[in-house]
């Protein structure tokens, strides 16, 4: 009984206990010198055929570049990739079902371990995908930066499952090399024949999640349901140790195996898929990169929860220390400050290395049914026009900052409402830069006065720049460091980036 009664009198002081007003500036710091990790960079996402079972009546485009005219297409390139654009570093690109026919006639040839590339159409239903990519490397590479591309698998040829038809739940074990085969031969077609830097291959798309079929696997579960396979935490470790031979033994040189992507971080080490990876030497050994989505729902306690609960990561480096770790997908939310907020708690919860959200492109009429995650940079529509959304500007805040090979740098801030990010410059072209994110809604009206104690950077000015309800990365001008402390006051509702000078 005194247990219970102490449970419900610290329930009442969390729940009950009055905050005063306080309106002095809120210290913060951001420390350049405290270099946490090395980051990789932010990325994109073009999705182009994720649900569709008939391709013939419905080649689905939901990335959106079959609708658009060559000059606006460029016009998208150079906002995603040019020098002036977001400056992304990352790319993940997705196979699908249709790269090897539907029935198991459609084979290359009966030997897995000799890929006939003929067999393959790796085009068809990939043509903006590819376009995208290549264009957007050509771009990046003319202002001296580069790519690092992860192909993931969104779903395998239907006829190496048991149900055998577009969606099956069930990897049929006999064909397991059949379907390793898949992916290094979409991996090998992306270097060998479009050039592009593929750096790791990832086994599955959130397939975890047994419960997007029946108990039975009777069906593929609703048309609208996009491609999967349940990828059985035996199947994943499996598959980690033979799928680094089979990429040797085709030439594929430089390519390393990732983790697959569970839903979130905490079902990677909640249920048990950073531990299976863990207890297996050749698993983790073979292991190029630590990888999952990034989605959080914190208020939906029950099947849907997720966080940013570094667990399964953290299991992985103590044998594997300073093996990077992505996110490869997350959403945009409702593309404001909250989104930014998102990718924060991933970097320094999670403890990643880079992020690459959902789709960064669409046209909401190509998705089966509404998308969960409609937020996004641009949105293209089937008439051949399009918009930059909010999403595009709050993101540019963020990936400008943190261009590939910074250092995730050391923050910490006394106001909940406010996440900070920085990169320090670390050996790069890139300045020292902090991000300040301040997520108290426009409604709100309250601005957050700042004094950001700033350690460890030779910039004594810095270069601010802004995304609000009203404003979309606009220039604010110069901010001057006294006595190590930036002041600053962050209007509600907004994004700023402070790049050293």
């Amino acid at each position: 009984m005194k247990i219970v009664l102490l449970l419900l009198f610290s329930f009442f002081l969390l729940t009950g206990s009055k905050l005063w007003p306080w309106t002095g500036p809120k210290p913060a710091t951001v420390d350049f010198s405290q270099k946490l990790r090395t980051w990789d960079g932010f990325g994109v996402n073009y999705v182009e055929t994720a649900q569709t079972r008939d391709y013939k009546t419905f080649p689905q485009d939901y990335g959106g570049f079959s609708f658009l005219k060559e000059s606006d297409k460029q016009l998208i390139l150079e906002l995603f990739f040019g020098r002036e654009g977001l400056r992304v570093n990352l790319v993940k690109m997705f196979l699908d079902v249709w790269h090897e026919g539907l029935t198991i006639e459609d084979n290359d040839n009966d030997d897995p371990w000799v890929i006939n590339m003929q067999g393959f159409d790796h085009t068809t239903t990939t043509k903006g995908m590819i376009y995208f990519a290549k264009g957007g490397l050509n771009l990046t590479r003319s202002w001296g930066s580069d790519l690092k591309i992860l192909v993931g698998l969104y779903g395998p040829q239907p006829w190496v499952t048991t149900q055998k038809f577009i969606r099956g739940r069930d990897l049929n074990e006999t064909l397991k090399y059949e379907f390793g085969e898949y992916l290094v031969s979409w991996a090998k077609y992306l270097i060998e024949v479009e050039g592009l830097p593929v750096k790791y291959i990832s086994l599955h798309n959130e397939g975890e999640d047994y419960r997007r079929w029946p108990e039975d696997g009777s069906i593929g579960g609703d048309p609208a349901d996009d491609y999967n396979i349940w990828m059985k935490k035996e199947i994943l470790v499996d598959a980690l140790q033979w799928m680094p031979v089979m990429l040797a033994k085709q030439g594929v040189r430089g390519v390393e195996v990732a983790s697959g992507e569970t839903t979130n971080w905490y079902r990677f080490g909640h249920w048990g898929y950073a531990d299976a990876i863990y207890e297996n030497d050749l698993a983790v050994s073979n292991l190029g990169l630590i990888t999952s989505h990034g989605f959080s729902a914190l208020d939906q306690i029950g099947p849907w929860f997720a966080d940013w609960r570094s667990v399964g990561i953290d299991k992985i480096r103590e044998k594997r220390p300073g093996l990077h770790a992505w996110v490869t997908s997350t959403s945009f939310g409702s593309m404001d400050p909250f989104f930014v907020a998102d990718m924060s708690n991933n970097i320094y919860s999670a403890k990643v290395n880079g992020i690459i959200p959902w789709a960064t492109t669409h046209v909401l009429t190509q998705w089966v049914d509404p998308d969960p995650n409609s937020g996004t940079c641009i949105s293209i529509f089937e008439n051949g026009t399009w918009v930059v959304e909010k999403g595009y500007y709050y993101y540019k805040q963020i990936t400008t900052a943190g261009q590939s090979g910074t250092g995730v740098a050391y923050v910490d801030c006394l106001a909940s409402q406010v996440y900070l990010m920085a990169f320090s410059s670390n050996g790069t072209p890139y300045p020292d830069a902090f991000v300040v994110i301040n997520t108290v809604s426009e409604i709100a009206k309250e601005v957050q006065n700042l004094e950001i104690t700033i350690k460890g950077s030779l910039s004594v000015e810095f270069n601010g720049f802004r995304t609000s309800a009203t404003e979309n990365y606009v220039p604010i001008g110069l901010f001057k460091v006294s006595n190590r402390v930036l002041s600053y006051t962050a209007p509600p509702s907004s994004v700023t980036t402070f790049y050293g000078i």
